[in-house]
């Protein structure tokens, strides 16, 4: 992929700002175009519509580069931004070597709870209830980084794998309100061959008042009790408040994988640990595994739900039941 711009350069040459934005038939087949832009992509983007009375909005930020930091109904705020590993966003690590090989789409570990984004926003646009970006992703570890553990499962490898600050996959995403059900396609497009990927499709990080951890069973359309893990299982994953009044599903359609059939949505609780400081958070993921990863396009389709545990079943209803998010 040849951008025709210089990585963490100021986009503009000979007096016009030049965008990268994404063009396609299908969504799947992307062609990346670089030109002089007719208006500024913009990093602070922001979607809202009425469910069930209350405006649901979405809200992306400079601070992390075009990641979403902000998902907010009936004045709850369902996501935890403190740094630029939380929010709601998509990862990737290859190879076996977990966070040591780990391009993140809001930034890195060393940009801490900070103002900047070591990602680098592309191109960012927000046209009716659709948001559209497409970002360059910087690895979670910057070079040399020694990290605390064997990375992933490379026993005597203890340190980032990476040699730059920021990789050139990029992430392309497209994020649109329907109804409770937020669509989320996400796109990494991979610029290196590799043996496997481990591929976050999303994640989002909550406050810690969500200390309510449930699953969705299709096949009987059950709500039912879950624990906090911490790790994956294959049901869909419901994060609520104590009284169910507010509550975070996801849900893909292509999870489980056959392969991993008993994987592929996590669930985690990060609460009252003295060791993590700041981490008094909750987080759910939706996760695909691919191997052999040669370089191209990686598209995976997720539906984010919000409102109480009773509309995120309803809506989980009609997405399973009807085949109509099937891929």
């Amino acid at each position: 992929m040849n951008l025709s711009l210089k990585r963490g350069a100021d986009e503009k040459t000979r007096g016009h700002e030049y965008t990268c934005m994404h063009t396609n038939k299908n969504w799947l087949g992307i062609l990346l175009v670089c030109g002089p832009a007719i208006a500024a992509s913009r990093p602070d983007l922001s979607i809202s519509a009425k469910v069930n009375g209350s405006a649901l909005t979405i809200r992306t930020s400079a601070r992390t580069a075009g990641a979403i930091d902000s998902i907010t109904w009936r004045g709850k705020e369902f996501i935890n931004a403190f740094d630029h590993g939380r929010e709601l966003q998509s990862a990737s690590s290859f190879d076996g070597y977990g966070e040591c090989l780990n391009p993140t789409e809001a930034g890195s570990d060393k940009d801490g709870a900070g103002p900047s984004s070591s990602s680098r926003l592309v191109s960012g646009h927000a046209h009716g209830r659709t948001l559209e970006t497409t970002i360059e992703m910087a690895y979670w570890l910057v070079p040399g980084t020694p990290y605390h553990t064997a990375c992933g499962n490379h026993a005597d490898f203890r340190q980032a794998k990476n040699e730059t600050v920021r990789s050139s996959d990029t992430l392309v995403k497209r994020v649109t309100i329907a109804g409770n059900a937020i669509s989320y396609d996400a796109t990494f497009v991979t610029s290196e061959d590799h043996q496997s990927a481990t591929f976050e499709a999303i994640t989002g990080y909550m406050p810690p008042e969500f200390t309510e951890f449930l699953a969705y069973d299709p096949a009987t359309r059950a709500i039912v009790p879950l624990s906090d893990g911490p790790g994956e299982q294959p049901l869909p994953v419901i994060l609520a408040t104590p009284d169910r009044n507010f509550a975070m599903a996801v849900y893909s359609p292509g999870l489980p994988q056959k392969k991993y059939a008993e994987a592929g949505y996590g669930r985690f609780k990060f609460l009252n640990n003295p060791k993590l400081a700041n981490w008094n958070t909750v987080k759910w993921n939706a996760v695909y595994r691919e191997a052999p990863v040669p370089q191209g396009q990686y598209h995976y389709h997720c539906y984010v739900l919000v409102g109480t545990v009773d509309d995120v079943r309803r809506a989980l209803d009609g997405l399973t039941q009807s085949g109509k998010a099937r891929d």
